[in-house]
């Protein structure tokens, strides 16, 4: 066997590998996505977690929570003595008390609250999205994107060549989609994360010095879940794009748009702030610190 062939067979067997490992992307990773990232209150319809939320005052994370509330009073009486001893400044002990009821009252129902919020949003991101299927006549998803994907990038499974261009574009995408897939599975994470952590939130409302820690939890936790509505709105954008096969502008824009969804969560933090979902820099971190 001559270099020639040795070449052609490596080459042949790259494509093959690619080849499969693409697909079993396009066939399992898409669904996958749509669930990640269009969250809706089915989010919290988990036994388990129903379980560790609790399911009165006297189980789960409010049992923790309505013990606080204890420790509220006494850090009340500890900031009043320190009032009348003219150290410090403190609030009137019936503005204490009623906004200890009322937020104490929000603690038990947190669960019921962050519901509604996540399912608002879910219902503003799939208006966002249903204007799209008017407009297009297509579902606007990430199902439906890897059919535009694939008719512009023409890829075919039997006929892959990883070196062309084409080849190189459909790599970048579809490891793109693996980045994409990670960021937003962190994301649906850490907005279960921060509903169980909603009760102490609500009830740090109940003095000012604590209800920042509150404000941190709702702008947090809020950026997360806008996250979904500036992807549909991305979408939507790329699915008004008139995409052709010969059309490099269209597939550098597509390979554009995907890495926009990897980032958008670093957008809409710089908006509002939060935390940060994107799996690259928690790797960059414990890269830089492993080389310590």
């Amino acid at each position: 066997m001559n270099s020639e062939a040795i070449t052609t067979t490596i080459i042949t067997a790259i494509n093959t590998i690619f080849s499969k490992l693409f697909s079993s992307i396009d066939n399992s990773l898409y669904g996958l996505l749509d669930k990640f990232v269009f969250i809706n209150s089915d989010i919290l319809n988990d036994s388990y977690f129903s379980k560790i939320f609790g399911f009165d005052s006297q189980s789960g994370i409010l049992l923790i929570a309505n013990s606080l509330v204890f420790g509220f009073l006494i850090f009340y009486g500890f900031r009043l003595l320190f009032a009348h001893l003219g150290i410090t400044n403190s609030e009137r002990p019936s503005k204490f008390i009623f906004r200890l009821i009322i937020f104490g009252i929000c603690m038990n129902f947190s669960l019921f609250i962050c519901d509604e919020i996540i399912y608002i949003n879910s219902l503003f991101s799939n208006t966002i999205r249903i204007v799209g299927e008017n407009i297009y006549n297509l579902d606007i998803n990430f199902s439906t994107l890897i059919n535009k994907l694939n008719s512009v990038i023409s890829y075919n499974e039997n006929t892959l060549d990883i070196f062309s261009l084409d080849g190189i574009l459909k790599s970048l995408i579809s490891f793109g989609i693996i980045g994409l897939l990670i960021t937003y599975a962190i994301r649906y994470i850490l907005v279960k994360v921060l509903v169980l952590f909603s009760p102490f939130a609500f009830i740090c409302l109940s003095t000012e010095p604590s209800s920042i820690i509150f404000k941190s939890w709702f702008k947090t936790f809020l950026s997360l879940l806008l996250i979904q509505d500036f992807v549909s709105i991305v979408l939507l954008l790329v699915f008004s794009l008139d995409l052709s096969p010969t059309n490099y502008f269209s597939k550098i824009i597509l390979i554009a748009s995907i890495f926009i969804l990897i980032k958008s969560n670093n957008y809409v933090k710089e908006m509002l702030g939060g935390v940060s979902t994107d799996f690259s820099i928690g790797f960059n971190n414990l890269k830089s610190i492993i080389n310590k």
